[in-house]
């Protein structure tokens, strides 16, 4: 059975990674920067939802449950108004996955207004299916809309534009052959020429809470809105290095306060 699970959660974020670099063209070329072959192991998922009982965590992460993963942490956001869980495989080189939701009912009505438009284009059916996780957006909303998001929330005129896809990969830099601290990574990528998320610093977290993660900036691409088409940040490329708890094992939660800062990394410039 555990063999087949893993088998599937693995095609599932087959299908992830593909859909995510079809808008990150960036990731594949860090990727091949980075790894030496198949020691690139993907520390977590990063999903965005709405709070609605029709899209919230508990659909999303169905899927994951369905695979075998547990949840493990909550987290509260209380200047992006998000709500967050992570979950876990026990099968530790399987992806975690970090869903957020936004709290809806915190925003403005003409907010509320076009994100239950939104929602209420999906289909039970396609929510009920794992490819959900890879479906991208399922209505159609204007420049002007986006931009009606973008005054109040940055994520949410993000999930306008992009939908369910994965927001970030993550390289563990733990597995990674050739390079052992985040400084030697992030020079790697800077060199490399891509831009890093200085939000909070390049660096997010320390060896105190056993997390240090920093982000690229996301790529930015071409966008048909319902009027016109523009260039607007898609998704962006974390990296992770876990620091071992008391019990000697590496820590697998995740940090508030520096997740705060990478939810900037697709913040338009």
């Amino acid at each position: 059975m555990s063999h087949n699970t893993s088998d599937a959660v693995k095609a599932l974020f087959s299908n992830i990674w593909d859909n995510y670099l079809a808008v990150t063209p960036s990731a594949l070329k860090i990727h091949d920067l980075l790894g030496s072959g198949d020691d690139l192991i993907n520390d977590h998922v990063a999903y965005r939802t709405f709070n609605f009982d029709k899209v919230n965590i508990a659909k999303l992460s169905a899927h994951l449950l369905a695979l075998g993963y547990k949840e493990c942490g909550e987290y509260h956001f209380e200047a992006k108004k998000l709500y967050a869980k992570h979950f876990e495989h026990k099968d530790s080189t399987l992806p975690k996955v970090f869903i957020s939701e936004l709290l809806v009912e915190e925003f403005s009505e003409p907010v509320q207004q076009i994100i239950k438009r939104m929602v209420e284009s999906i289909s039970d059916e396609d929510i009920a299916n794992s490819s959900f996780l890879y479906s991208g957006t399922h209505w159609s909303v204007s420049y002007y809309e986006y931009q009606t998001l973008l005054a109040e929330s940055e994520y949410a005129a993000w999930m306008s534009a992009w939908g369910y896809r994965a927001n970030h990969f993550t390289v563990s830099i733990n597995h990674l052959e050739n390079y052992d601290s985040i400084e030697a990574v992030n020079e790697a990528v800077k060199t490399g020429g891509f831009p890093l998320n200085t939000s909070g610093g390049e660096i997010k977290g320390d060896q105190s809470v056993m997390l240090e993660q920093s982000s690229t900036i996301a790529d930015k691409v071409d966008v048909t809105f319902s009027d016109k088409t523009v260039s607007i940040p898609s998704c962006f490329y974390e990296f992770a290095k876990r620091y071992p708890m008391p019990n000697g094992d590496l820590y697998t939660g995740f940090v508030a306060a520096s997740a705060d800062k990478i939810f900037e990394s697709t913040n338009a410039s």
